[in-house]
């Protein structure tokens, strides 16, 4: 696992590389016209923005609160439950 202080000093396309082979994806969603992945990595939320050929890695603030980082994937997850059994 890359320390995130050396992920952070790679170049963009390694990051990429590293985010994809390394990180746990998480969720996917679509955001005007971006294909989203949020990826678990190095106890950290990045998500990789992803259109026409182009990568770029985003990542969350320390701060950020779960709902903040999730938030946006709620639409995308599909949890099924019976209702007999709430």
């Amino acid at each position: 696992m890359l320390e995130h202080s050396l992920f952070e000093r790679l170049p963009d396309w390694s990051n990429v590389q590293a985010l994809t082979r390394q990180g746990i994806a998480v969720a996917q969603r679509q955001h005007a016209g971006w294909g989203i992945t949020l990826y678990q990595f190095n106890n950290k939320f990045v998500e990789l923005w992803e259109k026409n050929g182009v990568q770029v890695i985003g990542a969350f603030d320390q701060g950020a609160k779960p709902l903040e980082i999730f938030g946006p994937y709620t639409d995308t997850i599909n949890l099924p439950y019976s209702i007999g059994s709430m």
